[in-house]
């Protein structure tokens, strides 16, 4: 028998009414626009200062213009979340990442074996350089910053490769450690395509 998700969330959601203005107000905005409010944003109000630092430096690296297409920075978020068998981070932003690629395929490919993922050589090379930060960053050398620029990435498209990949690996320790559920929307999410 398996746990449901109730029973298995060691850090209980906090109630909406109950959080600091900005906090509320930004939890409220999302509610708004997506229809629901993402289990994450809840989980990590539980502590403002913290919840304020990490939306702040997500949206730094995720919704800052460069050389990463909003697809793109959530193939690394998927990926090396897989990785990292983090639940949450692979089913909510592998919706987005549907959304946004318009392929109802390549969420779970990524998840799963990015090797065998529908990808571009330049995404390939973003991805194997991603994933090497997720699992092994301490050996990181030269050549891996070769192969990237290779394929036309230069030192800062790699900084953002990089940040991303490791702050989604904190996230995805943080999901991990407090039980932190995908909410039932996310899984139908970019699954079929709207009429």
């Amino acid at each position: 028998m398996s746990a449901t998700p109730a029973a298995a969330d060691r850090y209980p959601l906090p109630e909406i009414a109950g959080l600091p203005d900005d906090i509320r107000e930004k939890i409220l905005a999302v509610q708004d626009k997506a229809g629901f409010v993402p289990n994450v944003f809840l989980k990590l109000a539980r502590r403002p200062d913290e919840f304020r630092a990490f939306f702040a430096y997500h949206d730094a690296l995720m919704l800052r213009e460069n050389k990463l297409s909003k697809a793109e920075k959530e193939m690394i978020v998927v990926a090396t979340s897989g990785a990292n068998q983090c639940l949450y981070c692979v089913v909510a932003h592998g919706a987005i990442l549907r959304i946004y690629a318009k392929n109802p395929r390549i969420a779970d490919q990524l998840a799963t074996n990015w090797r065998k993922a529908e990808l571009t050589p330049r995404q390939a090379a973003m991805i194997e350089f991603a994933m090497k930060v997720a699992t092994d960053s301490a050996s990181i050398v030269p050549a891996d910053f070769e192969a990237l620029a290779a394929h036309g990435f230069d030192d800062e498209d790699a900084w953002d490769i990089a940040a991303i990949a490791a702050f989604f690996a904190l996230s995805n320790r943080m999901a991990n450690v407090s039980s932190m559920m995908p909410n039932d929307e996310f899984y139908l999410m970019g699954r079929v395509p709207k009429a």
